[in-house]
């Protein structure tokens, strides 16, 4: 069986965005993969000459002002 599925990795430990259909203790085999940030994807198609760690944080800033005036 091969499940894909999103995980975030935290203080050590990946953490799956759902819970997976595994017994207790069973024995898995990981194939990670990082999953590209929006920045990564539109890269250079917005005229962008910065870098995108720099991109990614200008776009979280303006996503967090738009969900305060909701």
């Amino acid at each position: 069986m091969i499940l894909i599925v999103e995980a975030t990795y935290e203080n050590g430990v990946l953490r799956p965005a759902q819970p997976l259909p595994l017994k207790e203790r069973e024995k898995v085999r990981l194939s990670v993969r990082r999953v590209p940030s929006t920045a990564d994807q539109s890269y250079g198609m917005i005229g962008w000459s910065g870098d995108a760690d720099t991109f990614d944080r200008l776009l979280q800033e303006s996503e967090n002002d738009r969900m305060e005036h909701l």
